[in-house]
């Protein structure tokens, strides 16, 4: 799958998403190495630390349907230049810091880098 195409995967998804507080609907379209697509939107809450973002959203229903590799995750929505926030990318790097992240600049170029760019000292224990 081509990064336009996952993009315009998240974009679309962030239409379902739930954030009454920010304003600011957000999606991710996750793509295992198997080729299966997983997407996720935020979904905030009043408590802020209930809160989940798009990208751990698409993780946990991949993980959660026993996919354990992947590829490239995109993120899009409602106002551009959005990229994994610390959370995610502290999340993510538990699947491997190889993960290419694709994102929409303030240009509306659609990037292409790494996690491991965007985070190269996560926590490991």
């Amino acid at each position: 799958m081509d990064n336009q195409e996952l993009f315009r995967l998240a974009k679309e998804a962030s239409k379902k998403a739930y954030s009454p507080y920010s304003n600011i609907k957000v999606g991710a379209a996750l793509l295992c190495k198997n080729g299966k697509i997983f997407t996720g939107v935020n979904v905030e809450n009043s408590s802020y630390g209930g809160t989940i973002c798009a990208e751990r959203t698409a993780f946990v229903k991949a993980i959660s349907e026993g996919e354990r590799e992947f590829a490239k995750i995109a993120v899009g929505g409602s106002i551009k230049n959005l990229v994994p926030c610390g959370m995610c990318r502290q999340f993510m790097s538990e699947f491997g810091a190889d993960l290419d992240i694709i994102y929409e600049d303030e240009d509306g170029n659609i990037v292409e880098t790494t996690l491991g760019v965007l985070f190269p000292n996560e926590f490991k224990i």
